[in-house]
C-alpha cells in the first residue's frame, strides 16, 4: 500500500542537513536587497539567516538565527485566508480568484482589468478583500488583531508581538495599498471602510515571529489528512489542502513557477524575508533571510529551501512513497 507523504523521518539526517545548510548560507556572498519601500524594513541587516523545521512527530530542528523575530508581512495572508475560509467557506471565491496574477503583487492595472476581483488572496488587493471578510462590521478601536490571535492559538502562546515601528512605517508609506483598497471599494468588493481594512491589514503584516514560532504556527497546514493526527477533522484537512494549493501556485508572487520548479513545496513568502513552507503530512518549515530577489522573495531563504527539499527528497512532485 502506498500513502502520499506518510514516511518515517530520519531525524539524524534532517539535523545534519539543516546544520549544513545553515553553514552554507552563512558563507554566502550575495544576500539580496532589503524591502526599502517600507522604511522600517530598509534598516534591517540583510546578512542574517535562520531556519526551523517542525516534524510531524513534534520535533523541532533549527539552525542559524532561528530565534530572531521578524515581521512576517505577507505570510500573514495564509492565516487570514484560513480564517476567511472557516467563516465563509466557498463564498470566499466569489470575491477573490484562485489564479496566479501574472502581474506585480500590487498592480492597480490588474485590479481594474478584473473589475475589482483580485486574481488570488495572496496579492495585496486579494489580501485586502480577505481582511474585509474578517472585519464583520467592527470599526475603529473595536477591530481585533484577528490574525495575531489565531497565530497565538496555533502556537500555544498567550501573547504574540506586533512590531509597532513597522505598523507606523507601513501606515505612512502604504499609498498603493490604500489605492487598491479604494479601487476595490469603488467596484463594490469592499464592505467596510478603507481605513478599517487597512488597519487590520497593516497590523497582521507587522506580526513578529521567529522561525521556530512560524514553523509551529504553520503546523496545521502540514496535517492535510485526518488520519495523521486525531485532533484534525476532515474539514480541517480539506481546508489545509485548499490553502496549500493556493500557496503552491500563488505564494511567491511572480516567482511561484520558478519556486515550484526548484523547491516543489507549497510556500508563502513575505517581504520581511520569511518563507513558510509545508511538506504535507511531514513537516512545517520556516526560513528567514531579509535580503530579497527581484520578485520580492527571500534570496537565500529560497536557496535554503531548495537544498533542504532536494537533500530530504521532500518535493511533492517526487514518487509516492511506500510505508
Amino acid at each position: 500500500m502506498t500513502v502520499r507523504g506518510k514516511t518515517d523521518i530520519d531525524h539524524e539526517l534532517l539535523k545534519k542537513v539543516v546544520d549544513g545548510i545553515a553553514i552554507e548560507i552563512g558563507n554566502a556572498t550575495e544576500w539580496g536587497k532589503a524591502a526599502d519601500y517600507i522604511p522600517e524594513l530598509a534598516k534591517v541587516d540583510t546578512r542574517q539567516f535562520g531556519i526551523a523545521v517542525l516534524t510531524r512527530d513534534g520535533q523541532m530542528i533549527a539552525g542559524g538565527a532561528s530565534d530572531t523575530q521578524f515581521s512576517i508581512q505577507s505570510i500573514s495572508k495564509v492565516f487570514a485566508l484560513t480564517l476567511a475560509l472557516k467563516l465563509h467557506g466557498e463564498k470566499v471565491w466569489k470575491r477573490v480568484g484562485k489564479e496566479p496574477s501574472g502581474d506585480p503583487y500590487n498592480s492597480i492595472v490588474d485590479m481594474e482589468r478584473h473589475k475589482g476581483i483580485p486574481r488570488n488572496p495572496f496579492i495585496n488587493p486579494g489580501a485586502l478583500v480577505i481582511d474585509d471578510m474578517l472585519l464583520d462590521g467592527k470599526k475603529g478601536d473595536k477591530i481585533p488583531d484577528t490574525v495575531r490571535d489565531f497565530i497565538a492559538e496555533m502556537i500555544g502562546e498567550d501573547e504574540i508581538g506586533i512590531d509597532e515601528d513597522v505598523v507606523k512605517s507601513e501606515h505612512t508609506s502604504g499609498y498603493t495599498n490604500k489605492a487598491l483598497a479604494n479601487l476595490a471599494k469603488s467596484f463594490g468588493n469592499l464592505d467596510n471602510e478603507v481605513d478599517d481594512v487597512m488597519h487590520i491589514y497593516v497590523r497582521q503584516c507587522a506580526v513578529a515571529l521567529s522561525c521556530r514560532q512560524l514553523a509551529r504556527a504553520g503546523r496545521y497546514l502540514m496535517l492535510d489528512r485526518e488520519d495523521i493526527d486525531g485532533k484534525v477533522s476532515k474539514t480541517d484537512a480539506e481546508r489545509a489542502r485548499r490553502v496549500n494549493a493556493i500557496m503552491l501556485t500563488c505564494g511567491q508572487y511572480d516567482g511561484s513557477g520558478d519556486f515550484a520548479y526548484r523547491v516543489g513545496l507549497p510556500a508563502k513568502s513575505g517581504v520581511g524575508g520569511g518563507i513558510l513552507a509545508i511538506v504535507p503530512n511531514t513537516a512545517s518549515i520556516a526560513v528567514w533571510s531579509p535580503g530579497l530577489d527581484e520578485n520580492g522573495n527571500s534570496l537565500l531563504g529560497t536557496l535554503a529551501l531548495e537544498r533542504l527539499s532536494k537533500r530530504m527528497d521532500w518535493s511533492i512532485f517526487g514518487a509516492i512513497r511506500r510505508v
